[in-house]
């Protein structure tokens, strides 16, 4: 693996995340009764605690709450609600759980009390453009940080997504929210970048960025990335959410060659494997072994 192309490292408060070492695996925990793919199944304190422990047994490195669900279509959710989905559940699991929890939010006053609670990330799919305080929450608070792109809202984005170059605009866009950040007083080392899958993007535009993760290695940050369950992995295998698995897998491991650093993921004992094996396969190197190698003859 060439180290030179990876970051030496993410913090996100008293954490320092090995991205240098190893890919690692965010469980997805949506505590939403709408979320495309787990929403309405945690809705209870209980249920969601029970959920989190059960990512944290299975493998996951971090665990990334949310309480507003961002699926296409969606629109947003007051802050009370977002506050009484997230909070209670963040309070039993401030102690209960090892792993860093990321909670999945636009809003500062979220993620300012989520922080309180005990958060380690804030998980912002607007890249900090939605509320102009968000950035001074998250600095002040030493919190890492991910930063998202995204066309348009989630109540728009998946009408007409058009770029003239998707790549090179979402790594202009990305790039541009890093440096936004880092001048509201956030470090660089406590940032993440992701390309934003399924978030204001056709099908073809989700390959295309998958395919060219390695154009965001200029940033010098951990890339994330987020294609369980997408509905590009549905197009190409004409499969309902549930029956996304191993597309899924397959997206996974081919952004693991490709030189992601953080993979979020439903099921997380699953992908774990998948990205285990999809790294110690990249790491090994390409070259083939001539000893092996057949004839055409």
């Amino acid at each position: 693996m060439d180290h030179s192309a990876t970051p030496i490292r993410w913090r996100a408060r008293q954490y320092t995340l090995p991205v240098r070492e190893r890919v690692l695996i965010m469980g997805v925990l949506n505590v939403t009764p709408d979320s495309f793919s787990d929403g309405g199944r945690y809705l209870s304190v209980e249920a969601a605690v029970a959920r989190a422990e059960q990512i944290e047994a299975e493998g996951a490195d971090l665990l990334d709450l949310g309480g507003e669900s961002s699926r296409p279509g969606s629109q947003p959710v007051p802050l009370d609600v977002e506050l009484a989905r997230v909070l209670p559940v963040l309070a039993v699991l401030a102690g209960r759980i090892r792993i860093p929890i990321s909670v999945d939010t636009t809003k500062a006053e979220v993620a300012r009390r989520a922080l309180d609670a005990g958060a380690a990330i804030i998980n912002d799919v607007s890249a900090l453009r939605n509320d102009p305080d968000m950035a001074d929450v998250v600095a002040k608070a030493q919190a890492g940080l991910i930063l998202m792109h995204m066309q348009g809202t989630p109540a728009t984005m998946q009408g007409h997504p058009a770029y003239r170059a998707v790549v090179e605009e979402v790594c202009d866009f990305l790039r541009s929210r890093v440096e936004a950040a880092m001048a509201a007083g956030i470090e660089g080392e406590r940032i993440a970048v992701d390309p934003g899958f399924g978030f204001g993007k056709t099908s073809d535009h989700n390959l295309a960025l998958l395919g060219s993760l390695p154009a965001l290695r200029g940033l010098d940050r951990p890339i994330v990335i987020g294609p369980s369950r997408k509905s590009f992995v549905g197009a190409i295998l004409g499969r309902p959410v549930e029956e996304r698995e191993w597309g899924t897998a397959a997206a996974v491991a081919v952004g693991v060659f490709q030189g992601a650093h953080v993979v979020r993921a439903h099921s997380v004992a699953q992908m774990r494997d998948v990205t285990r094996v999809a790294q110690a396969l990249r790491d090994a190197g390409r070259a083939p072994d001539r000893r092996y190698s057949f004839s055409a003859s």
